[in-house]
């Protein structure tokens, strides 16, 4: 990117604005919920150990980009909830809170004194978020889940990768990702059920495992009535052909779907071959899926004839939906990440810029904003319990500090 880059508008509003937010979680799936809070205005407070949420451990040449990311508009506190004047001021917060976010194990909370039943009886009002491996109930409710245990469990690695090779986990934390955006979803979804008066506080259970098997859309309905199983074919479907990625001659590749009728002939007519448009085992999607090494072979013969620039152009003046697979730096470069803004650099106290996702998803009237960067551990303690009438004594022992 280039250009001025995006500054930080402490004092500008979101939607969320008034609505405050207290995270104890670590990593990634709750500090990616709180995020979208945070990225919409709500005053989200990182009650962090003395280490630091462990997030910020994720390095690359000495810089927690995770961190820098993840961490924006939020505010930092230190608070060893060991010690009983921490606890005092964790109490004192969510006295004054909306939600709070929480990723111990099943139970580790109720021992703690903060168990749903403690919070409602101190805050009605309170929206409690309970992130966990299988959530907070079932046979494996005690068990640790990090994301990739649930990736495997859930049958999405199962489901990819090729046939002949063993299963894929996600190089990055999709089950994490995909339970944050849920948990957002469910918290701004309570916030207007309690504004409505349809009830006060309430608890909500958000799993890793449940949201990325629900990317699994109907297999386990085709399941039960069925008995398949659909297994890895790499880059192809099992709903739809065709569907795959292909190589070029230039040894780039690009990926191509033909997810509709008209699409798919048109495909074939792209790459001269009007004989499949009339050919019976082409002539439904259920027909070619059942032939779907002819149709590969096909196109990918089209393809490996011609560079990806000349493939990619003859593909999308004719109407094809085509693209070519990119890596960051291919996005980088690319007109209409530009354009579009789909990444922003935003000012960087430590390099000047940092590049990192625009806000999501994009309101056309209350849109989100880039209040204040990733926080350094600990930077706003003393504000932050400064602000709900805390005496500078109790402050300072709540924080660990000498005076």
């Amino acid at each position: 990117m280039s250009g001025v880059p995006v500054k930080f508008t402490p004092d500008a509003t979101g939607p969320l604005g008034g609505i405050k937010v207290i995270d104890l979680s670590r990593l990634v799936a709750g500090n990616m919920l709180s995020l979208q809070l945070g990225d919409f205005g709500a005053d989200v407070i990182k009650v962090e150990p003395p280490a630091g949420d462990p997030l910020r451990a994720w390095q690359e040449q000495g810089t927690s980009f995770y961190w820098k990311v993840y961490g924006r508009n939020k505010r930092s506190i230190v608070l060893d909830l060991r010690s009983p004047p921490a606890m005092e001021a964790l109490w004192a917060l969510i006295d004054t809170a909306d939600v709070l976010i929480e990723n111990y194990r099943p139970g580790t909370l109720e021992k703690m004194g903060l168990g749903p039943d403690q919070l409602h009886a101190r805050n009605p009002d309170l929206i409690l978020v309970r992130v966990s491996g299988y959530g907070q109930t079932g046979p494996y409710a005690h068990m640790p889940g990090f994301g990739t245990i649930v990736e495997a469990m859930s049958g999405y690695a199962y489901r990819t990768g090729f046939a002949d090779r063993e299963p894929i986990l996600p190089p990055l934390a999709l089950a994490d990702m995909i339970a944050g955006i849920y948990g957002a979803s469910a918290t701004t979804t309570a916030l207007l059920a309690r504004e409505k008066g349809k009830t006060r506080g309430q608890v909500i259970d958000l799993s890793l495992l449940e949201p990325i098997f629900s990317v699994l859309g109907p297999e386990a309905a085709i399941f039960r009535h069925t008995g398949g199983v659909k297994e890895r074919i790499g880059s192809a479907s099992n709903t739809s052909c065709p569907r795959n990625v292909y190589v070029c001659r230039d040894g780039k590749y690009l990926a191509l779907s033909g997810s509709t009728q008209g699409v798919a002939e048109r495909i074939f007519r792209i790459i001269g071959r009007q004989d499949m448009v009339e050919d019976p085992r082409f002539a439904s999607n259920s027909a070619r899926i059942q032939h779907r090494d002819l149709v590969d072979a096909a196109i990918g013969g089209w393809f490996s004839q011609r560079d990806s620039e000349e493939a990619l152009g003859i593909m999308r003046e004719a109407g094809a939906t085509v693209g070519p697979i990119y890596s960051i730096a291919d996005a980088a470069r690319d007109p209409h990440f530009q354009g579009r803004k789909v990444f922003v650099d935003v000012e960087d106290k430590d390099f000047g810029v940092m590049p990192m996702h625009n806000i999501l998803p994009r309101l056309s009237a209350t849109p989100g904003g880039f209040f204040r960067p990733a926080p350094d551990l600990g930077a706003d303690g003393g504000a932050i319990l400064s602000e709900i009438g805390l005496a500078d004594a109790v402050i300072a022992r709540a924080l660990g500090v000498e005076q």
